[in-house]
């Protein structure tokens, strides 16, 4: 059997109250552990891109669900500190053989996530069970990668930003930031919002699918995306409460405003390839 096939199974087992922890068997905790490590070697992902579109791989999300729902909670040990989990923190002793850095006090991975070659990783910062984190990525002090969130290659994530995780309803598809993306310090990108690939966004700015984005470049109204090679701010325009006896002014909801890329935003954006060598 595939390990596609043997996830689908067990999901299939634990829907119908066959199997729980308890009665988990050695070698379905062997599909399990065979899973995770596909993960993290990049081999499976909770998401694909399909005729330009990203789409949820369902199996992935189930193998990921399963793995809390067939183990038990444990007391383990990191640094000095005793945590409860059903999974311990990644394996971090080969990200030297690939180039990839990760600083220590505050910088942590758990199981399940892969992380690439050549990366960067500031502490303090966390990358969830089932994310993706592409090659030559900056992952900059107090981020937040979140379960299932798919990070492209050469991507800058500015310190203090969130990528959500969306790991439930499994069919609803990730957080995704497409490749050489860069996401100023304090961005929010939630509820399986697509970044396109080579945007720049600026500072502070809330990328979600209740958020309207106008893509000036195409002179439209979006939700859910940024195009590819977009300059993206936050701006804020007119609400549709409009005035209240409760205050004076007019009210006003935040909105993206996205225009063509400049050579000069590019350039402000470079990596420095020292910081890989």
């Amino acid at each position: 059997m595939s390990l596609e096939s043997e996830i689908t199974d067990l999901w299939q087992r634990y829907q119908d109250d066959e199997i729980d922890a308890d009665s988990a068997r050695e070698e379905d905790i062997a599909t399990l552990d065979a899973f995770l490590n596909a993960l993290e070697e990049g081999e499976v992902r909770a998401a694909e891109k399909r005729d330009g579109g990203w789409e949820a791989e369902e199996w992935v999300k189930q193998g990921i669900l399963l793995n809390f729902g067939l183990r038990h909670t444990q007391a383990r040990e990191y640094g000095d500190v005793t945590y409860h989990d059903v999974l311990p923190l990644a394996d971090t002793s080969t990200y030297a053989d690939r180039g990839t850095r990760n600083t220590p006090d505050g910088t942590a991975v758990r199981q399940g996530a892969h992380i690439g070659s050549d990366c960067i990783l500031m502490s303090p910062a966390f990358v969830n069970i089932g994310a993706y984190v592409g090659d030559g990525t900056l992952v900059d002090s107090c981020d937040t990668v979140g379960s299932c969130a798919q990070i492209g290659e050469n991507v800058k994530l500015g310190a203090n930003t969130l990528i959500g995780g969306v790991l439930e309803p499994v069919e609803n598809a990730p957080v995704v930031v497409e490749d050489n993306v860069s996401l100023g310090a304090g961005c929010r990108v939630t509820s399986g919002f697509v970044v396109g690939e080579n945007s720049v966004v600026g500072e502070n700015t809330l990328l979600t699918p209740r958020i309207p984005v106008y893509d000036l470049v195409e002179e439209e109204i979006i939700y859910g995306e940024l195009p590819a090679d977009r300059r993206a701010f936050t701006r804020f325009v007119d609400s549709s409460i409009g005035d209240h006896d409760l205050f004076s002014g007019g009210a006003y909801k935040p909105a993206v405003v996205a225009t063509d890329l400049e050579a000069e935003t590019l350039e402000a954006t470079e990596r420095e390839e020292v910081l890989r060598e």
